[in-house]
């Protein structure tokens, strides 16, 4: 039994704004819609030929914003459509595995997700690589500092003196700490807005 998954088709195929179409994002949305049509023929190359058959297999594909793609593509008949929206259970349950190695509670998650609400999923684990962020800097600072770090390693390798990075021990302060900063640096993204400034001039045009 076999499968075709694309991520994020939207990413690819979508159309944004003013962005040009390709050829490549052309045929991608032919082929896909000559799937849909005849699932079990399919060309290769220019040619249609008789050995051109195949046992139809199930296409699923995962987007953000479905509203960016060419819309024959989706239409009802072609695409079978199903939306999730994850509930507040839902995410916890997937922070959960995200920490399940560091023994961060449930009621832990939950306090975790409940303080940074609205924020995706990747926001979570974004948190966990900023604590280990922090601890490499911290080493590396221990280990002398950042300069020559490389030629200094180089000489303990051969006295067989390596320090060793021991993995920061997660608390839910710590991650909090995490989040914050990182809900920081969201809104200075936002509030900067420094394309804006660049391209200032284009809106008198």
């Amino acid at each position: 039994m076999s499968v075709l998954m694309i991520n994020d088709i939207d990413a690819g195929l979508g159309r944004f704004g003013n962005t040009q179409v390709t050829v490549n994002n052309q045929i991608v949305v032919g082929t896909l819609m000559n799937l849909c049509d005849n699932p079990t023929r399919v060309s290769v190359g220019q040619d249609w030929r008789e050995g051109d058959i195949t046992h139809r297999i199930p296409i699923i594909v995962t987007g953000n914003d479905f509203s960016t793609i060419y819309a024959p593509l989706i239409r009802d008949g072609r695409m079978e459509k199903f939306y999730w929206q994850p509930t507040q259970e839902d995410i916890v349950n997937i922070v959960c595995r995200m920490y399940e190695k560091d023994g961060i509670t449930k009621d832990e998650v939950a306090t975790i997700v409940n303080t940074f609400p609205n924020q995706a999923l990747d926001f979570y684990g974004a948190m966990r690589s900023r604590t280990y962020d922090q601890s490499i800097l911290k080493w590396v600072e221990d280990s002398g500092g950042a300069e020559d770090i490389g030629r200094r390693f180089l000489r303990q390798r051969k006295k067989g003196e390596l320090p060793v990075f021991i993995p920061p021990e997660q608390t839910v302060e710590a991650l909090l700490e995490s989040g914050h900063s990182l809900t920081k640096e969201q809104m200075l993204i936002m509030e900067s807005k420094l394309s804006k400034e660049y391209m200032k001039n284009m809106d008198e045009e």
